[in-house]
Order: structure tokens, then sequence, then C-alpha cells
């Protein structure tokens, strides 16, 4: 949970690169696994974290206005929540210089992404057919990137990755 985790981050600071880390999560309660593994792997963070969760509404289009919200959660830590409508393209810059006229104010060009890449296994004793299961394993590998998808600069995303048996 995020609340275990900044405390264990004021008790034991790890070491603090330069720039800016973007985590994308469906939940800013939980820290992402990108996180998580990254820090076990490399054991440091970057001066300023950002959480950004984007929500696709249940309408057509959402105004710029209510497009964006920013939350401080204290030691270089940042929850962002951009709301899109069905009919709308979402797009990770556009929504961090959205951030920065609600006081988040980061440097793109020094802004490194960090993405969750699940690929997907069949198993043959999973409960379902087989066939069915790699079907499912080839329509997600095939499935249009997170990178492209969100309009992120390719030449700043890191991916990692987990193998999951379905």
């Amino acid at each position: 949970m995020m609340d275990e985790f900044m405390k264990q981050i004021a008790a034991d600071p790890p070491k603090r690169v330069d720039g800016t880390a973007v985590f994308m999560t469906g939940n800013f309660n939980v820290v992402p696994p990108a996180l998580t593994l990254n820090m076990s792997h490399n054991k440091v963070l970057h001066d300023t974290n950002v959480f950004l969760t984007i929500l696709t509404e249940e309408v057509p289009r959402v105004s710029s206005r209510k497009r964006v919200e920013v939350a401080e959660l204290g030691q270089g830590f940042y929850a962002v929540t951009a709301r899109y409508g069905f009919m709308e393209d979402p797009n990770v810059p556009r929504i961090l210089r959205m951030a920065a006229t609600r006081g988040l104010d980061i440097d793109l060009d020094n802004t490194s992404f960090f993405l969750g890449r699940e690929r997907l296994l069949a198993r043959k004793k999973s409960g379902m057919p087989v066939w069915r299961e790699k079907i499912f394993a080839f329509l997600s590998r095939n499935a249009l990137g997170a990178t492209a998808y969100y309009h992120i600069p390719p030449d700043r995303v890191m991916e990692v990755g987990a193998q999951i048996e379905v």
C-alpha cells in the first residue's frame, strides 16, 4: 500500500537522481510494480515521481478545466489524475503540460516514463480451453502499445515486464 511505502521512504531515504519519473497506474493508492522493480534493481528514486492515472468517463468529451487534477503526496511524489471522454484520445505530454498549470511544473526533456508490461502465457490447466488462452495471448501481444496509444515519446520510455500464466 502507498502509506506503508511512503513511511519506508521517509525512514530510509534512497539515493535520488535528477529528473522526473512518471509511473502510469490504475490506482495511485497502490505502489506501481514498475516503481518497486526499478527501486529494487537500480536502488534510486528520481527527485520528482508522478503517479499518473488516466480515467475514461462515460461522456463523449471532458472539459479542459476538469481534465487534470494534481495532488502532492510529499517527499517528491505527486498523484496526477486525467479524465477523458470516450471520444477523446489521451495524450500524456499534454496532460503533464496541463499539470504545470496546477502546480506540477516538470521538464519533459528530463522525464522518464516507466510502464509495466505483462506478457500473457497460455497454460494447459487453467480451466479455459487452450485454444481460447492462445487467442487471448495473441490479441494481447498485438494490441497497440501504451507508448503509442498515450503519445509518450518512445525515447523516454522504460518498460518493466513480467510473464503471467493465464
